[in-house]
C-alpha cells in the first residue's frame, strides 16, 4: 500500500489508471461474492483518495464514486455500510477544483432509501439507517458550496432529504428517554440515530440561504400534514425548535411566513390540527424574538385574527361548510375553545416581540377589527348565530387585546391611549355584557399601569398604612396632564356609569377600585385629585339615594368601593385632617354598618343585610367636611364643594362617530339601554330623512343671509364718507372690541354645574371682528 501511494504521488498523471483498475477489480469481487477482496480494495482506494489531495485527482474519483455506488446497490447491509463509510471520507476532503460531470442524484436517493430501511434484525436496521443519515450529511457538505452541482435545494432533492431525517428524529422519539449515561454517550458510536439525525439537520438548516429557507421548510410542513403530526403538537413543536435555533436569525420571518400561510391553507381542517400550527407558531415567535414579524407586521395579526374569526365561525354554524355538503365533519366546541384560547395566546406572543410603537399600530388594528353591537354585517354566514356570534367575536378580540397590551410600557399617554383607540374601547365598558366590561377594564389597566402597581391592589380593602405596598408613583409628566384634560371626564364617566351596571360582579369593583388607584397615582395632579374625590363622593350619593334600583349587593359594593378608595386617595395626598376624617367614618362604619365596607362585601358569602336603608350621618362621608379640611391646604374648594354629576354629552351618542353605521348602532345601543330606570341617559334624536333634509335646507338659508350680510358691509365701506365709516369705528373701538385673537379651537363651553370644558369650534363659528371680514 505504501508503494502504492508512493507511486501515484510522484506519478499523478497515473491515478486515473489505478483507479480503474482497482474499480474493475472490485466489481468482479463484488460479483463473485469475493468480500474480502472488496474490503481490501475499498480499503486502497480510501487511502489513496486521502494521501492524492492533487489536481488530477477528479479522474480518480469517478472510479471512486463508481465503486461507492456498486456497493450500495450491494443487498447486503454490510457493503452499504462500507460503500457509505468511504463516501462520508470522501465527502469530508475539500477538493481543490470544481467538478463538471458528477451527479448525486442517485446518492441522494440511495441515502434516502436506506433512512428508510426495515431490516428485520433491529441492530443492522439501525446501522443501516445510521449510514443512510450519515451519507445524507455527506452529500450536503459536498454539494451545498459547490456552485457547479446539481442545486442540493431543489425541492426533488429535498422533498427526498428531509423526510428522511424527519422519519428517524420521530421514530427515535420513543426510545429517547432512555438516555444513554455519559460514559457511553461520549462514544460517537453509541449515538442513536434520532441524535445524528438532529445534528445533521441542524447542519442542513444552517448552511441555508435566503432563498432555500422556503425549500427546506415546505417539506417539513408537508411530513407533518401526512403523518397527521399536528395534533401530537409535541412532534411539530420540537422540529420548528430544531428549525428556529438552526437557521440564521434574520430568516427566521420566513419561516413564520410558511407557517401563517399553511395554517391558512388548512382553515378547513379540524380544530386540532390548527390547534397544533398554532402552537408551534406560539413558540416559533418566542424563539424569534424581534426577527419574527418581519416586514409585514400587521399580515401576521391579520391571519391570526383571521383564524380567530373562522373558528367561532364553525362554532356557531357547528359545521366548516355552511353550503351543507355531504362529509361535514362534526365540529367538536371544546376543541374550537382550545384553538381560539391558542389563537389569542400567540397573538400576545407576537406583540411581546414588537416595539412600542408597533403595538400601538397593532392595538388600533385590532380595534378597528371588533364588530360594534347592531351594524356589523353578519359574520361570514348568514347563519352564524347573529348577536351571540358578534358577542363572541368581541369577546375574543378584547381577550387579544388583553394579551397585547399586556407589559406594554409607554412614556406618552396620548400615543398609547389616541382618540381612535380610546373612544371605541370606553363605547364597549358601556355594554350590557359583563364579560366585555370587564376585559375593557383589564385593557385600560394595562396600559395605564407602568410602574407594575396592578397587583398590589388585586383585592379590595382598607388599608391603614399603604406604605407597605410598596408603591412606586412618579410625578406625573406634562404629556400626562395633557393626556388627563382631554380625556378625564370620559374616564369619570364611565367609571361612573360601571358603578351603575346591575351586572356588576366583585371583580368588575375590584378593577375599578384598581383602575382609580392607577389613575391616583400614575396621572394625578391637583385637579385630578380634587375631581377623583368628588367622584367617590358621588359613588357614594349613588348608592345611597338608589335612583338606579340596584340590588342590595351592588349597593354595598359600591359604599365599600368609595370606602376603600378615599382611603388610599387621603395617603396619598397625606393631608392629616383629611386622613383623620376618613378614618374616622371608617372606625364608625366597622362598629355600626360593617356591610358598608370592603372587608364584609368582597368575600365569597357577603355579611348583607336584607335591605339598605337611608343612612345618616357619621357613617357617611361629608361633602362639606372635606371640601373644608382640603381647602386649608390649598385645593380648590369651590370645585371640590360642587357635586359630581356625569355629564350625557353629545359626544356620547353622536358626534365623534366616524361612519353612519357606528352612529346607528349607538343609537340602537343607547336605546335599547334607556329603560325606564336609566332615565337621566337622554334618548338618541331620531334621525330621519326630514331631519336630513331640514339641516340642509337651514344651511342653505343660514348661508344667503351670511352673503347678504358681507355685502353690506363691504359696500358701506366703499361708499359711505370717511366721517362716517370713523365713527362708526371709533363708536366700537372700546376695550372689549379690541379684535382679540380669535379663540383657540377649544373655545370653552359651560357646562351643566358651572364648570367650563374644553369643546372644539369649528373655524366657521368663530366670531370676527367686522373690520377682519371680507
Amino acid at each position: 500500500m505504501e508503494k502504492l501511494t508512493f507511486y501515484a504521488l510522484s506519478a499523478p498523471e497515473k491515478l486515473d489508471r489505478i483507479g480503474a483498475y482497482l474499480s474493475e477489480r472490485l466489481s468482479r469481487d463484488v460479483a463473485r461474492h469475493r468480500y474480502g477482496y472488496v474490503c481490501i480494495a475499498m480499503e486502497a482506494l480510501d487511502q489513496l483518495l486521502m494521501a492524492c489531495h492533487c489536481q488530477s485527482i477528479n479522474l480518480f474519483v469517478e472510479s471512486f464514486l463508481k465503486m461507492v455506488r456498486k456497493l450500495l446497490e450491494a443487498d447486503k447491509p454490510n457493503l452499504q455500510i462500507l460503500g457509505t463509510n468511504s463516501f462520508v471520507k470522501f465527502a469530508n476532503i475539500e477538493e481543490d477544483t470544481a467538478s463538471y460531470h458528477r451527479s448525486y442524484d442517485f446518492f441522494v436517493s440511495r441515502f434516502s432509501e436506506m433512512c428508510h430501511s426495515s431490516y428485520e434484525d433491529p441492530d443492522i436496521r439501525t446501522k443501516i439507517r445510521m449510514a443512510g443519515i450519515n451519507g445524507l450529511q455527506g452529500v450536503v457538505r459536498k454539494t451545498v458550496n459547490d456552485d457547479l452541482q446539481s442545486n442540493i435545494w431543489d425541492p426533488q432533492h429535498m422533498d427526498k432529504i428531509v423526510p428522511s431525517l424527519l422519519f428517524n428524529l420521530q421514530s427515535g422519539e420513543g426510545t429517547e428517554s432512555r438516555s444513554p449515561s455519559p460514559l457511553q454517550a461520549s462514544e460517537k458510536e453509541k449515538e442513536s440515530p434520532a441524535e445524528l439525525t438532529e445534528r445533521c439537520f441542524r447542519e442542513l438548516l444552517g448552511r441555508a440561504a435566503y432563498g432555500n429557507i422556503k425549500n427546506a421548510v415546505t417539506p417539513v410542513l408537508m411530513h407533518l400534514d401526512n403523518h397527521s403530526l399536528w395534533e401530537g403538537k409535541t412532534f411539530a413543536v420540537r422540529c420548528f425548535k430544531i428549525i428556529m435555533y438552526s437557521i440564521q436569525s434574520q430568516h427566521s420571518h420566513l419561516v413564520i411566513q410558511q407557517l401563517l400561510g399553511h395554517l391558512d391553507a388548512n382553515s378547513k381542517n379540524s380544530a386540532t390540527v390548527r390547534a397544533g400550527i398554532v402552537e408551534v407558531l406560539l413558540e416559533a415567535a418566542a424563539i424569534a424574538s424581534s426577527g419574527s414579524v418581519g416586514p409585514t407586521v400587521l399580515e401576521v395579526f391579520n391571519t391570526l385574527l383571521r383564524q380567530l374569526r373562522l373558528s367561532v365561525d364553525y362554532e356557531l354554524t357547528g359545521s366548516y361548510d355552511a353550503s351543507g355538503n355531504i362529509g361535514i365533519k362534526i365540529i367538536k366546541t371544546h376543541e374550537e375553545r382550545q384553538l381560539q384560547e391558542a389563537v389569542i395566546r400567540t397573538i400576545g406572543s407576537f406583540a411581546n416581540t414588537l416595539p412600542t410603537y408597533q403595538r400601538s399600530e397593532v392595538m388600533l388594528f385590532i380595534m378597528g377589527k371588533i364588530p360594534v353591537p347592531g351594524v356589523h354585517p353578519a359574520l361570514t354566514n348568514a347563519g352564524s348565530g347573529g348577536c351571540e356570534g358578534t358577542r363572541m367575536i368581541q369577546i375574543m378580540l378584547l381577550k387579544s387585546l388583553v394579551q397585547v397590551t399586556t407589559g406594554f410600557q409607554t412614556t406618552n399617554m396620548l400615543t398609547a391611549l389616541p382618540n381612535s383607540f380610546l373612544e371605541p374601547l370606553l363605547s364597549f365598558s358601556l355594554m350590557e355584557d359583563p364579560e366585555v366590561r370587564l376585559l375593557v377594564l383589564t385593557i385600560l389597566l394595562s396600559v395605564i399601569d407602568r410602574h407594575d402597581n396592578t397587583p398590589k391592589f388585586s383585592s379590595i380593602s382598607i388599608i391603614s398604612d399603604i406604605s407597605v405596598l410598596k408603591l412606586k408613583v412618579d410625578k406625573c409628566s406634562r404629556q400626562d396632564n395633557l393626556f388627563m384634560k382631554k380625556h378625564a371626564q370620559q374616564l369619570y364617566r364611565h367609571i361612573y356609569l360601571a358603578c351603575k351596571e346591575q351586572s356588576s360582579g366583585p371583580q368588575h369593583f375590584e378593577t375599578l377600585y384598581t383602575l382609580l388607584a392607577l389613575i391616583s397615582m400614575e396621572l394625578a395632579n391637583e385637579e385630578v385629585v380634587v375631581d377623583l374625590i368628588r367622584l367617590a363622593l358621588a359613588l357614594q350619593e349613588l348608592a345611597q339615594t338608589n335612583e338606579e334600583s340596584l340590588s342590595v349587593y351592588n349597593r354595598c359594593a359600591v359604599h365599600a368601593l368609595s370606602a376603600a378608595y378615599l382611603n388610599l386617595i387621603c395617603q396619598l395626598t397625606t393631608v392629616p385632617t383629611f386622613c383623620q376624617h376618613i378614618h374616622e367614618v371608617i372606625e364608625m362604619r366597622q362598629k355600626e354598618v360593617p356591610f358598608l365596607l370592603p372587608e364584609d362585601v368582597f368575600i365569597e358569602n357577603p355579611k348583607l343585610p336584607a335591605s339598605l336603608e337611608k343612612l345618616e350621618g357619621d357613617v357617611l362621608f361629608q361633602q362639606s367636611k372635606i371640601t373644608e379640611v382640603l381647602g386649608g391646604s390649598g385645593y380648590n374648594t369651590d370645585r371640590l364643594a360642587t357635586p359630581y354629576i356625569p355629564q350625557f354629552t353629545d359626544e356620547d351618542r353622536l358626534s365623534k362617530r366616524k361612519s353612519i353605521g357606528e352612529t346607528i348602532s349607538l343609537q340602537v345601543e343607547v336605546e335599547s339601554r334607556n329603560s325606564p330606570e336609566k332615565e337621566e341617559r337622554t334618548p338618541a334624536e331620531e334621525i330621519t330623512f326630514e331631519t336630513l333634509k331640514n339641516a340642509i335646507v337651514d344651511s342653505v338659508g343660514m348661508e344667503e343671509q351670511e352673503r347678504e350680510r358681507r355685502r353690506q358691509v363691504v359696500e358701506k365701506f366703499q361708499k359711505a364718507p370717511f366721517e362716517e365709516i370713523a365713527a362708526h369705528c371709533g363708536a366700537r373701538f372700546s376695550l372689549s372690541a379690541l379684535p382679540r385673537p380669535p379663540p383657540s379651537p377649544s373655545g370653552t363651553i359651560s357646562s351643566g354645574y358651572g364648570q367650563t370644558q374644553s369643546r372644539s369650534v369649528p373655524v366657521y363659528e368663530m366670531k370676527f371682528p367686522d373690520l377682519c371680514v371680507y
